[in-house]
């Protein structure tokens, strides 16, 4: 683990290494250039480092090459004013539908009921919105480590039937205080018409306003090339919307400045036309639909 600056630091790739402050959605440097300076010192061999601008500023305040970045970004006043205001008929009478078929939302402590509900939320199913789960088959031990992090500064809300937890929701305030990211949410299938993620983002809005977090956000709103789905249709409807940030660049070494150069800072995903990568997604849904069809003969 490297620390700088009292921030967490990831990097990744083997060629081309990229540094980043871990969670950079909701840790930020105060101070962008001491915090290179020391970065640039670590003793890591670093090609580049980026950090995204963070709210509400919307102009680039920094010298250093950026990119448009985005994110789902929902501004608090009140409760009152987002379910009157902001959003629509259909997220209120969702939220009411939960209400109606007996789920219970409540903040939960970190521990042992909230470790269990999230790995039995987590292990429901192992295929998700046509694609294998990759957390599917999580112990208790990966819980701690998935969602065990930044306890100071983390809200758990979970939506129960009786006793049982059936989705959730991690909220991760920054430092300052003026937004809360949205970094886990979850629900099960089988209670998908209780509508729980509909009444978790409800429950998130509340926690927001009633601790005077003047921002919710909801990590980005489009990814890369494509195009709207039925995820950036549901953080629309609930009051989310589109804001573009500068993301900085800030190459180290001579290859850093040629990645940067010529584009290959961004994923592989990135660069494909929209129109490829929705094809690529429809073959993947229907081999994973094949596949575990046929486990399901089998067994």
């Amino acid at each position: 683990m490297l620390i700088v600056g009292s921030k967490e630091i990831r990097i990744k790739g083997r060629l081309l290494r990229v540094a980043c402050i871990d969670g950079d959605k909701y840790n930020f440097p105060d101070d962008p250039e001491a915090f290179i300076a020391e970065l640039r010192n670590c003793g890591r061999r670093i090609d580049m480092f980026t950090f995204l601008q963070k709210l509400p500023g919307t102009t680039p305040q920094y010298s250093y090459r950026m990119e448009m970045d985005n994110l789902a970004v929902l501004p608090i006043s009140t409760f009152d004013y987002w379910w009157n205001k902001q959003i629509r008929s259909y997220p209120r009478n969702r939220a009411r539908q939960a209400e109606k078929r007996g789920v219970v939302l409540r903040e939960v402590p970190y521990g042992e009921e909230l470790i269990q509900g999230i790995c039995g939320i987590y292990n429901e199913t192992p295929v998700r919105q046509g694609k294998a789960f990759p957390y599917y088959g999580m112990t208790p031990e990966q819980a701690h480590a998935y969602a065990g992090t930044y306890l100071d500064r983390s809200i758990y809300v979970g939506a129960f039937v009786g006793d049982t937890m059936i989705g959730f929701i991690k909220l991760v305030v920054d430092e300052s205080h003026n937004q809360a990211c949205l970094v886990h949410i979850l629900s099960m299938v089988q209670h998908k018409d209780k509508a729980p993620t509909n009444a978790l983002i409800a429950q998130a809005v509340r926690c927001c306003a009633e601790r005077k977090i003047p921002f919710l956000v909801y990590e980005h709103f489009t990814y890369g090339n494509k195009e709207g789905d039925s995820l950036s249709h549901f953080k629309e409807v609930n009051g989310f919307a589109r804001v573009d940030l500068p993301r900085y660049y800030v190459p180290f070494t001579r290859l850093g400045r040629a990645a940067l150069d010529f584009g290959f800072h961004r994923r592989l995903v990135d660069r494909l036309p929209e129109k490829w990568l929705s094809k690529l997604r429809d073959y993947r849904t229907a081999w994973y639909h094949r596949k575990f069809q046929s486990s399901s003969e089998a067994s």
